[in-house]
């Protein structure tokens, strides 16, 4: 089973339940607490205005009831399976963009501790379900390969990527 959990495996439980599992910090911030779904490591933390933070409730809402439940999942809820991955560091977060994604919840951020050998780096992570031009790329190299040339590898992927709005790779010499 994925680790981002499948939602025919999630407890039913009503509103009033899942908003048991969720604590009001301040007036933007909410703490998701451990139990929200199986096999949280960390809380999930997420910051909202009054007015997002009505979506972001009417969506978990919309989520209970029964007819809804199949092929979405809300942003809390995947907040919360973002907590359960392997290696997490202290919290998920949801950013004020908080929305529902695929996989990790648009506006969602986590960091893992690679000296864990269980910690993941998750595509859903970094952006690939909305193409937005981050991507992860695995290779076979190790660190000390990459050392010796690390700032030509740097300079040469600037110089070959475009980024930002507009902009174009450099031209070949």
């Amino acid at each position: 089973m994925s680790h981002f959990g499948e939602i025919a495996s999630m407890p039913v439980r009503t509103y009033e339940e899942e908003r048991a599992y969720l604590e009001q910090l301040s007036q933007t911030s909410w703490r998701i607490n451990r139990g929200f779904v199986a096999n949280m490591n960390v809380p999930g933390t997420f910051y909202v205005n009054p007015p997002l933070q009505d979506l972001v409730f009417s969506e978990l809402q919309q989520f209970c009831r029964a007819d809804a439940r199949h092929g979405f999942l809300p942003a809390l809820k995947q907040i919360a399976n973002v907590a359960a991955l392997p290696g997490i560091v202290r919290h998920s977060i949801g950013l004020p963009d908080l929305h529902s994604g695929y996989g990790f919840a648009i506006g969602n951020v986590a960091a893992f501790d690679m000296d864990d050998p269980k910690a993941v780096v998750s595509p859903g992570g970094v952006g690939f379900d909305i193409n937005c031009g981050v991507r992860l790329i695995r290779t076979n190299l190790s660190e000390s390969d990459v050392a010796p040339v690390k700032d030509a590898l740097a300079q040469s992927l600037f110089d070959h990527i475009p980024v930002g709005v507009g902009s174009q790779a450099r031209p070949a010499p």
